[in-house]
């Protein structure tokens, strides 16, 4: 008879965690919404339901469409029931809901963002994780023209080295990452500086035309292969298959506290089964109290207290954006499923 009893318990407790992965409607959800112009999918996705990271459940569109999850400025979202569940769909002008493709005549860059991409352009962009040899190894920069010590977009510079290719970043050595639990080495943060084409080889000194600068380039910073990234709207939120358990180890700016929209880095990466998209919760570390009884100094639990979506992955850690934040953020805060 106990055994039935535990049996019965332990499948009531996967039932009901079952129960709980599921998405949640918002009490106050609509059941129409227009896009608008500056909406973000994560917008959209939190406007439905409390746990946003489930709007793939959510989201019908016919399996024909090439990007089910493209959503255009002026679409037209219902909520709808197909056998009994909840759907969000696109409707027509006349109110018919839309199960079928269609030709659009928009250029292909105009669909939302899943997150707003001004926050993490130069991330996606320009900033790169790499090893020491990578940036140690890559030539590096002698001087401006006239012997300048600071150079920018127009001017010409002198480096060392053998060249990376005809068109170079011009980087900086910035943050070592390292894992604050085991003391792994993670990556070394190269920020962009620059970028030019190189006019000229004399042995392995080269001549440099900065064609373009977001800071004044200096002496020492180094040149390495010029990548063209195309900025991705195309990640959806998702819940990461895996169990993650890591800490935000950094944030962009050095600030002391984190809030919406900072970018943080975490000690999670590729290796632990995270992909861009991934939503995870952010649980604020517990205040550190002395018993009155015992004088034991007692480790107060964990509390939610935000959400970040990792954008950029690396093999052994990731950047992710605060999407939510209840309360002030810091680093060595946990991060895990949501």
């Amino acid at each position: 008879m106990r055994k039935l009893l535990y049996a019965l318990a332990a499948s009531a407790l996967l039932f009901t965690s079952w129960v709980q992965a599921q998405p949640e409607l918002r009490s106050d959800h609509p059941e129409r919404y227009t896009v608008v112009k500056g909406d973000t999918l994560w917008d959209i996705s939190a406007r439905f339901l409390n746990n946003p990271w489930y709007w793939p459940e959510i989201w019908h569109v016919n399996p024909q469409v090439a990007n089910p999850h493209l959503i255009y400025p002026g679409d037209r979202l219902a909520l709808v029931y197909i056998d009994g569940k909840p759907r969000v769909t696109k409707v027509a002008s006349n109110g018919v809901v839309k199960l079928s493709p269609k030709v659009r005549s928009e250029p292909i860059d105009t669909p939302i963002p899943t997150i707003p991409l001004d926050a993490i352009s130069g991330f996606l962009t320009d900033t790169r994780i790499v090893s020491p040899e990578q940036i140690n190894d890559a030539p590096y920069v002698l001087e401006g023209e006239d012997g300048r010590i600071i150079t920018g977009a127009g001017d010409k510079l002198y480096a060392r080295g053998e060249k990376p290719a005809d068109r170079v970043g011009i980087f900086r050595r910035s943050k070592e990452f390292v894992d604050p639990e085991t003391g792994e080495f993670l990556g070394l943060e190269a920020r962009s500086i620059a970028r030019g084409n190189v006019a000229s080889e004399h042995g392995d000194v080269l001549t440099v035309d900065i064609t373009r600068s977001s800071e004044e380039v200096r002496i020492g910073d180094r040149l390495l292969v010029s990548e063209d990234r195309r900025l991705t709207t195309s990640f959806v939120p998702s819940s990461p298959d895996k169990t993650i358990e890591g800490q935000m180890i950094s944030v962009d700016g050095g600030v002391n506290q984190i809030g919406q929209y900072d970018v943080v880095a975490i000690n999670r990466g590729e290796r632990e089964g995270l992909e861009a998209g991934n939503v995870l919760a952010v649980l604020k570390s517990g205040n550190r109290v002395r018993d009155p009884m015992t004088d034991e100094t007692i480790e107060l639990p964990s509390e939610r207290a935000g959400l970040l979506m990792v954008f950029q992955v690396y093999e052994k850690m990731s950047y992710g954006l605060v999407l939510q934040a209840s309360r002030p953020l810091s680093v060595g805060d946990q991060v895990t499923n949501p």
